[in-house]
């Protein structure tokens, strides 16, 4: 009778296991015997085959209980008197002992006297899930500049690692098994929440640990910091975001004066440094729900925008604080509001808003004087109705050349001299007020121009709101 059948059969017909006549035991003790006398497993590696078996243990308390289920039973036919049984008990404690790294079975056969071959290193892990503390000390070193409250740990494994264990599983029919990834994952990422009080997130982690435990190689993947508010731009002459030398792509040329940039200052400039300096980011990225001219102001409650912040060591940020010492860098300049820490989520329904309702103030010089009666007929023509603009020329070189439809919703005029005056425009977002006044060689229509017949020109122009929820 072979080894499997006794194993099948609970040893001794009758005997204290009963396990011949359960199919489930049977079948978990037959297959894990065939693999351990095929390959050396440890606990862990032999445990995970059956991980989705049971519940509240892990799976080095799985392997050890099939091993050491094993090995009583063997012991039982090892002390048989039937010379047959005797032979085969022995066989599975030398196979434990070898293969299994199983104490009690080294410790069984050593008081039996009998001879025990070079115990060996697990086939799947290599022995390393007894030797995680390396890993797990490196990965907190590599960890020890970064504010964080949540992680999670990502394995990357080498390819023939990989292959080995789906070759194994499909070799022994493993049903209930999870990956060796998960495993790794799981112990590592509980010894590092359990040592640093941090706790892990499947979700949203603030930093993946991705570690390569064959290797010991530890990559760290920083989530973005992302900090809301709004922004006042009090002067003209800066545009929103950082331009790039167009002649030399940022790379510093004399028509650049060597800075890299057309213009030496920008919003997000004055926002972003004061914000790097206090997070230790590497780099940010501005969002802003649409832009203004660098000749137009941003005045009212602000524009909403975010910073993202690549890579943080510091998140533990007080906003009050950050908002004076970036107001106080940006003196005069720029101004911040309302900051908040955001998310990813945010980012998209602030770029959502960039077709938010706004109002303008512009101040408009005509090349003649106008009348009281065409003040009144700009507002009724430019109040409740539909303006349709072909790209401006001023930004067709950089623009998609298209018609955009858009609303306005009301506007007040009021008289400043006998040849100008301060139009207020609410508007769908998107307009080019500027093209509004002028007309842009008749790209827009209607244009104050074509309205009253008269060149007309914006001196000024300003935001006063940025109308949203937030």
């Amino acid at each position: 009778m072979s080894i499997y059948a006794n194993i099948g059969r609970g040893i001794l017909r009758g005997g204290v296991f009963c396990l011949g006549k359960d199919e489930f035991f049977r079948e978990i003790l037959e297959c894990s015997y065939r693999m351990l006398e095929k390959y050396p497993l440890c606990d862990h590696c032999l445990g995970r085959q059956f991980a989705f078996l049971g519940f509240g243990v892990d799976n080095s308390e799985r392997g050890r209980s099939i091993k050491m289920l094993l090995a009583m039973m063997a012991h039982k036919m090892a002390i048989s008197e039937e010379t047959k049984l005797k032979k085969m008990g022995v066989a599975i404690l030398k196979t434990l002992a070898t293969n299994g790294s199983f104490k009690m079975a080294l410790d069984l056969l050593n008081k039996m006297r009998r001879r025990v071959g070079e115990v060996k290193k697990c086939f799947l892990c290599g022995g390393l899930f007894g030797n995680i503390e390396p890993i797990v000390s490196g990965a907190i070193e590599s960890l020890k500049n970064y504010e964080f409250e949540s992680f999670l740990v990502g394995i990357k494994l080498p390819l023939e690692i990989e292959e080995r264990e789906d070759e194994f599983k499909a070799e022994f029919n493993v049903k209930y098994g999870e990956s060796i990834k998960n495993e790794f994952s799981r112990i590592i990422g509980r010894e590092i929440s359990q040592k640093l009080n941090k706790k892990v997130d499947y979700m949203k982690p603030q930093i993946v640990v991705l570690i390569n435990p064959f290797t010991r190689e530890i990559n760290l993947q920083v989530s973005s910091l992302f900090i809301a508010g709004r922004y006042r731009k009090l002067i003209r002459g800066i545009p929103q975001s950082k331009w790039i030398c167009r002649k030399c792509r940022g790379k510093g040329c004399a028509k650049c004066n060597w800075t890299g940039k057309l213009y030496p200052e920008s919003v997000e400039e004055l926002i972003a440094k004061p914000i790097l300096e206090l997070t230790l980011g590497e780099e940010t990225s501005f969002h802003a729900a649409g832009r203004e001219d660098r000749d137009v102001r941003m005045l009212g409650q602000g524009r909403p925008f975010i910073i993202e912040v690549k890579k943080p060591k510091k998140r533990d940020i007080d906003l009050k604080e950050l908002k004076e010492i970036i107001n106080e860098y940006a003196k005069g300049k720029v101004e911040v509001l309302k900051l908040r820490l955001a998310d990813k989520e945010d980012v998209k329904k602030l770029k959502s808003m960039e077709h938010a309702k706004k109002i303008y103030r512009v101040i408009v010089k005509f090349n003649r004087e106008i009348s009281d009666e065409e003040i009144e007929k700009l507002e009724k023509a430019l109040t409740d109705v539909t303006i349709r603009q072909r790209t401006p020329l001023r930004v067709s070189h950089r623009r998609s050349d298209k018609i955009r439809e858009k609303h306005i919703y009301e506007t007040k005029i009021k008289r400043l001299t006998k040849s100008s005056v301060e139009m207020r425009i609410k508007c769908q977002g998107g307009l080019y007020v500027k093209e509004l006044i002028t007309g842009d060689n008749g790209r827009t229509d209607p244009s104050v121009s074509k309205i009253i017949n008269a060149i007309a020109e914006p001196i000024e122009l300003d935001v006063l709101n940025v109308l949203s929820e937030r």
